[in-house]
């Protein structure tokens, strides 16, 4: 049987996806769409605290590295992070849970929006501290080796978390002991509200590792095909042991740092440029051009990514809040500890 595959051309190759892959990163692009669309209305409502960082424009990067990667691979990230849970295929019930901060949630509602941790999906956060996570991303990986495991660690930061001294501790330690982690840049060009040109002499962020030898590659974030490519072709690099590898994917936020940004860093203009790059829009067309869907039916599934997120909303309003016994729960001590006494 003969599967039929759309391509897009790049400066170095044709690349070429199936109809199966197409129609994947659209549902998913769109559950995701949807449900931080939703986040934003909900949160403004006050129906869950704290902070809130919405991944709208982003959607590509997820949904172009989930086709790439295997179910065993680990994934690390900042606190963008609500849409990483509903790519790796977790209910959008028990996501919007955790944001309520409900029994039900992956968390028992204990990490909420900027530390959402899924252990079934190899999750590892959701953080709150600005690049805390590279150096954990770099011990997930050094265990796995440790353990002879054949995983890949996708470690996940901002352009904003590249500025952290944590980094070039972690890269280099990553490229002396060769760990199988890939550090990733979500590079939306603003790191709260600072673009890089601000921030960094360097602008050109794949170049960040150059000093380990560590190999870099610039990516654009705006292609679920071209994340895809990337992403497969570091994957495949860490695991023959050649060591960590960096990618800048360069991508673009939509909406503000958190909820609470009232953008005056960038014009609307500048929004709106991107938003003609948008990747949701490009694989619509995509499937359209290559006659693998129609528009009835994408639309279609349009409505039951809104229909999912509706009840994910009334599965966390129905859904228990912990009883005040839980802050005593999940808290590790060890019994009975020798404390020295004076």
């Amino acid at each position: 049987m003969t599967t039929k595959t759309a391509t897009r051309k790049t400066d170095s190759q044709e690349q070429s996806f199936d109809k199966e892959t197409y129609l994947r990163w659209f549902k998913d692009m769109v559950l995701m769409r949807r449900f931080e669309e939703k986040c934003g209305q909900l949160y403004t409502m006050q129906k869950f605290g704290g902070f809130c960082h919405l991944y709208i424009g982003q959607e590509a990067v997820l949904a172009g590295m989930v086709t790439a990667i295997r179910k065993t691979d680990r994934i690390i990230t900042g606190y963008r992070d609500h849409c990483h849970p509903l790519v790796l295929g977790e209910s959008p019930k028990r996501v919007m849970a955790e944001l309520y901060g409900k029994t039900t949630g992956t968390s028992k509602g204990k990490g909420g929006s900027m530390h959402y941790f899924d252990k079934e999906r190899n999750l590892f956060g959701g953080h709150g501290i600005v690049g805390g996570q590279i150096g954990l991303g770099a011990g997930i990986a050094f265990a796995d080796k440790y353990r002879g495991e054949d995983h890949a660690t996708l470690c996940m930061f901002g352009d904003g978390a590249a500025r952290q001294g944590i980094l070039h501790e972690t890269f280099n330690m990553a490229m002396t002991w060769k760990l199988p982690v890939i550090f990733i840049i979500e590079n939306n060009h603003y790191a709260m509200g600072t673009s890089v040109a601000r921030t960094s002499n360097v602008h050109d962020l794949s170049t960040l590792g150059e000093s380990y030898d560590m190999p870099g590659l610039a990516v654009d974030g705006m292609s679920c095909e071209e994340v895809h490519n990337a992403i497969a072709k570091a994957c495949a690099h860490v695991r023959e042991g050649k060591g960590p590898i960096l990618l800048d994917i360069r991508t673009y936020r939509y909406k503000g740092h958190s909820m609470s940004d009232p953008q005056k860093y960038r014009t609307k203009e500048e929004v709106e440029q991107y938003k003609q790059q948008d990747p949701i829009e490009h694989v619509r067309a995509r499937l359209l051009e290559k006659k693998w869907a129609k528009e009835a039916e994408l639309d279609a599934i349009d409505e039951a990514a809104k229909k999912a997120v509706e009840e994910a909303v009334k599965f966390a309003e129905e859904s228990p809040t912990p009883d005040v016994s839980a802050l005593y729960e999940d808290v590790y001590a060890t019994p009975d500890y020798p404390f020295e006494k004076d």
